[in-house]
């Protein structure tokens, strides 16, 4: 048996990340030993992908951004009329793909009603989560993208650098997309403008100016 080996991913100074770990050779053993470690605490989140196991603390940077467009989300559902059920930073992991991870936020949109009552979810047997919120601001050490897709998430945001990136899942590849499939209302351009303006804003000038957006939106004749 090979034994697990460490290597320290740094991120910019000026981003103020606690650094990521990223342990090679780490057995799918040792994986869920940590998640149970670590299970219904505030703390290091985990990722693995067929013997890589990445270990990441949530910066202060990390959480506005990643909160901030959750808060969209929940908005938008609410004035669209959208039933959804959040989960946060649940762990999804299925032992066959050895594959697992842990979103910054994610969201049932689409299957809200299929996971509505459950306690647990199974990737064996519920569907994954229809969109997920990733907040890029560590030195990248394991291919996300490459677990959303092993497990079927149809939709994953990206936030980087002050930027919104929307990508939809085409055939088991993430393609680049402008619009929200969830939330057709919102574009990447309009995600990273909300998430700018919240920097600026108290938090209820914010959400009524996320608000009153959103009813002009259905309102006008393009949405009907």
């Amino acid at each position: 048996m090979v034994a697990p080996q460490a290597i320290l991913v740094e991120a910019p100074a000026e981003m103020a990340v606690v650094q990521c770990v990223l342990l090679q050779h780490a057995s799918w053993k040792t994986y869920e030993s940590l998640l149970a470690d670590y299970e219904d605490q505030a703390g290091p989140c985990f990722c693995y992908d067929n013997g890589m196991l990445e270990i990441k603390m949530p910066s202060a940077i990390h959480e506005k951004a990643n909160r901030t467009l959750a808060q969209l989300v929940d908005v938008l559902a609410e004035e669209m009329g959208i039933d959804l059920v959040g989960l946060g930073s649940t762990t999804f992991k299925r032992e066959d793909l050895l594959k697992g991870f842990e979103p910054d936020s994610c969201f049932y949109v689409r299957n809200a009603d299929a996971i509505f009552d459950k306690d647990k979810i199974d990737l064996e047997v519920d569907p994954p989560p229809d969109l997920v919120i990733e907040a890029d601001v560590t030195s990248k050490s394991l291919n996300t993208f490459a677990l959303f897709s092993a497990l079927g998430v149809p939709e994953v945001w990206r936030y980087d650098d002050g930027r919104v990136t929307m990508y939809r899942l085409v055939s088991g590849v993430y393609v680049e997309t402008e619009q929200s499939p969830a939330f057709p209302l919102l574009t990447s351009e309009m995600a990273a403008l909300f998430l700018a303006e919240r920097l600026e804003m108290k938090s209820t000038v914010w959400l009524r100016r996320v608000r009153e957006w959103a009813r002009e939106q259905l309102q006008s004749p393009s949405a009907n």
